[in-house]
């Protein structure tokens, strides 16, 4: 079995071992290359055959932001998720609106590192893992001068967009409402052209941006 490869960017030696020392034990997956700055992470990149990368936001010389941007002019493809702590709200917003597979904050558990690692690979956003539940929470204005979409956006949106926010997929949040896996991508659709989004990742930056969502202090 071909294992999952893995590039570790993280400014913090300690973040790097630890990630290195989970992935040691799993039979799925290896770390091929770690960077302690965006300038190393750009030359691994181009060097290495990789799977998923795991990047901070916040390293010396050039940020996460910067590498991701560097990546997407390249039209480069490996999924990334964003590594961060809870202080980095404005960049998490940046960094999934860039297009970053999910995040995950450096306590996560092992089980909410995997299910976010493998979401990515498949092509999916995860943008909560259990530990980080607590993140995203959903509000909506009473005023619409506060929030342009407010006359837009329906209820029933306004629960997908929660629940997206929450890393559910479209077949745990058709079980909640009791509606077809069918339907909620429907209502995917037209919450992608409402927010002028292409994917969920967009879709919550935007709404967060836009006070339909707000990250907890």
């Amino acid at each position: 079995m071909n294992k999952k490869r893995i590039l570790v960017v993280d400014d913090h030696l300690v973040v790097r071992e630890g990630l290195k020392l989970i992935f040691e034990t799993e039979e799925d997956y290896e770390v091929v290359g770690e960077a302690e700055n965006g300038e190393k992470a750009l030359i691994l990149i181009e060097q290495l055959e990789l799977d998923v990368i795991l990047m901070d936001l916040s390293m010396p010389k050039m940020n996460g932001i910067e590498v991701i941007k560097a990546l997407n002019k390249k039209n480069n493809l490996v999924p990334i998720i964003i590594l961060t702590t809870f202080n980095e709200d404005n960049l998490i917003k940046e960094g999934l609106s860039l297009g970053a597979k999910g995040y995950l904050l450096k306590d996560t558990t092992r089980e909410g590192l995997i299910r976010t690692v493998e979401s990515a690979i498949r092509g999916e956003t995860l943008l909560q893992p259990e530990i980080s539940k607590s993140i995203f929470s959903f509000k909506k204005e009473t005023k619409q001068s506060n929030n342009p979409f407010n006359t837009a956006i329906t209820e029933r949106e306004l629960f997908i967009l929660q629940a997206i926010a929450r890393g559910c997929t479209s077949k745990a949040i058709a079980f909640d409402m009791g509606i077809s896996e069918r339907t909620v991508k429907a209502h995917l659709t037209n919450i992608y052209s409402k927010l002028k989004v292409d994917s969920r990742s967009e879709a919550v930056a935007v709404a967060i941006e836009q006070g339909i969502i707000h990250i907890e202090k």
